[in-house]
C-alpha cells in the first residue's frame, strides 16, 4: 500500500501503545501511521468543505486507534463515540479518550511520576517526557475547542443497542479494527455472518453521506449488498475497506 496522505515517516514514539495511551494486555496496538492515513483518506472521501466530523468506532476495545486519530488531527474532529461489547474493553478505553482532556492528562501524568519513583526505569522516565509535551499540546487545544467523546458497552451486531448509544447522533465516519475470528472472536453474537450482520446494525442509523472504514484481516469478507464499496487496501496481512451507505 501507498501512502497518500501519511507520506512522511514522522516520529510517532510519544503516541506509541503502552507508553502514554493505553492498550490491552495481550493485544498489539493499531499503527498510528495507518490510522491517521485511514482517517485522512475518509476525510478526502467526505470532499473538502466539511465542517469537524463524529467518528464511531462499534469495536473499539481500548479505543487506542480512535484516541490518536483525535490527537493527530484535532482540528478536523469534533466527537468520538465508541462503544464495545467487553466490559474490560470499555474501562480502558474510557482512560484513553480521558487522555483528550487536561483531567485525563493529569491523571496519568502522576500515573507515570510515581512508577518513575518506584523502578526508575528508562521507559517511564521516558513516558514521563511524552505527556509532558502532550499535557501541553492537549491544554492548549482544549482552550480553543474540546473534543466531545462517548462511551457505551454494546454487540455491534445489535442494531438496536448501537442506536441507544449514539443517541441519533449524525455519524460522518466508522472507523473500526474488527476481530479476525482466530486470535480475537467475535463475542456473544449469534450471527452466523458477523461482519455482514454489524454492517447491518450500523446501516440502520447511518446515512449516505457516512463514511466507513473497516480494517480486517485480509481472508474476511467486507461486503454488504447495502454499501458500496469505494476502495480496498492491502498492508501485510491487514486490509481496509472504505464503504459508503447506499441511499
Amino acid at each position: 500500500m501507498e501512502y497518500k496522505f501519511a507520506s512522511e515517516h514522522t516520529n510517532y514514539a510519544d503516541l506509541a501503545g503502552g507508553h502514554v495511551f493505553y492498550t490491552l494486555p495481550g493485544l498489539p496496538a493499531f499503527p498510528v501511521r495507518l490510522a491517521s492515513e485511514i482517517y485522512q483518506r475518509g476525510l478526502e472521501f467526505r470532499g473538502k468543505g466539511n465542517s469537524p466530523c463524529t467518528i464511531y468506532d462499534p469495536c473499539c476495545g481500548a479505543a487506542y486507534h480512535l484516541s490518536v486519530i483525535a490527537y493527530l488531527h484535532w482540528d478536523s474532529v469534533c466527537r468520538v463515540i465508541c462503544s464495545d461489547i467487553n466490559e474490560k474493553a470499555i474501562q480502558m478505553a474510557e482512560r484513553n479518550l480521558g487522555l483528550l482532556t487536561p483531567a485525563g492528562m493529569e491523571r496519568r501524568s502522576r500515573e507515570i511520576s510515581a512508577m518513575v519513583r518506584l523502578y526508575d526505569k528508562d521507559s517511564h522516565k521516558g513516558a514521563l517526557e511524552s505527556i509532558t509535551r502532550m499535557q501541553e499540546q492537549v491544554n492548549q487545544l482544549t482552550a480553543v475547542r474540546p473534543i466531545q467523546a462517548r462511551l457505551f458497552q454494546a454487540d455491534p451486531t445489535d442494531s438496536a443497542s448501537l442506536r441507544l448509544g449514539v443517541q441519533d447522533t449524525f455519524i460522518d465516519m466508522v472507523i473500526t479494527d474488527i476481530p479476525d475470528g482466530q486470535n480475537i472472536q467475535w463475542e456473544s453474537t449469534r450471527a452466523a455472518e458477523p461482519v455482514h450482520a454489524m454492517l447491518e446494525a450500523l446501516f440502520s442509523f447511518l446515512s449516505p453521506k457516512s463514511i466507513l472504514a473497516v480494517a480486517a484481516d485480509r481472508h474476511q469478507k467486507i461486503a454488504h449488498e447495502k454499501y458500496k464499496r469505494l476502495e480496498k487496501l492491502q498492508i501485510g496481512k491487514r486490509q481496509i475497506v472504505f464503504l459508503e451507505p447506499l441511499a
